[in-house]
């Protein structure tokens, strides 16, 4: 989560960093969407409905993803596909080889395969969450599926401590509402990118089936307004997600 981000959380928690007062969830409910990307989400949260949040568009939504192997079900469900399409959204992320991107709010690393393929054996691929036991999983993950240019570490929520000048791509997938003091946080982001570089913040629109509750929701304006605020040049770009947005956020060279 900051995925999650999770981003979650998301964000993506966003994704999703550790620390923060959150409501504590310890067992998957019934999902309403899958990333936790966990802010960190790392491609979506459970159904979210009766938990603690920020208010209307005003975040972060108070949610836990713990138990990685629990959650790792609902985020790396194949269902989740049809409506993530994680190859489009990599494919809008304009993410080229020997780039390093960084997936904010990484999950269980639904998208971490997509993404160390794009960037290929010369890039790096930096999976941030703000769950211990979600850095825990992806380190076991890369391991396990020889992901090589892939890394694991644990952020706070209010600091995605990116390297300095560094990262070329930020993705936040269904993490953005959990992340707190977001145009605060935007100015962080940007100190991590390369000129020219991109921070892409994928989310639920206010209509969509899956996702938090609807009073949680940020519609696509108000992260184009909260990326200008940071310091990014913002605009909602096209794409066929069936109930998601996609904002891209460009740091001026």
């Amino acid at each position: 989560m900051i995925r999650c981000l999770l981003v979650l959380a998301a964000v993506l928690a966003l994704a999703a960093c550790g620390g923060g007062s959150q409501a504590h969830e310890t067992t998957p409910a019934t999902p309403d969407h899958a990333h936790e990307g966990g802010h960190a989400d790392e491609g979506g949260h459970a159904h979210e409905e009766g938990h603690e949040h920020g208010g209307h568009h005003g975040g972060p939504l108070g949610h836990r993803f713990e138990k990685a192997e629990d959650w790792a079900k609902v985020f790396d469900d194949p269902a989740r596909d049809a409506w993530q399409k994680p190859a489009e959204v990599v494919t809008l992320s304009a993410v080229s080889p020997k780039m390093t991107v960084a997936d904010l709010g990484a999950g269980t690393g639904y998208f971490i395969p997509y993404l160390a393929r794009a960037v290929g054996p010369r890039g790096k691929v930096l999976a941030l969450d703000v769950e211990p036991d979600m850095v825990r999983y992806l380190k076991e993950r890369f391991a396990r599926e020889k992901i090589a240019n892939a890394e694991a570490a644990q952020v706070p929520y209010d600091d995605p401590q990116l390297p300095a000048g560094k990262v070329d791509r930020v993705l936040i997938v269904d993490t953005w509402h959990h992340i707190p003091d977001r145009p605060a946080y935007v100015k962080k982001l940007a100190r991590g990118l390369t000129p020219g570089g991109r921070v892409v913040v994928v989310d639920f629109t206010l209509e969509a089936e899956h996702g938090p509750p609807k009073h949680a929701r940020i519609p696509p304006e108000k992260v184009v307004e909260e990326l200008g605020q940071g310091g990014l040049a913002a605009e909602i770009v096209k794409e066929t997600l069936p109930e998601q947005y996609v904002v891209v956020g460009r740091l001026e060279k």
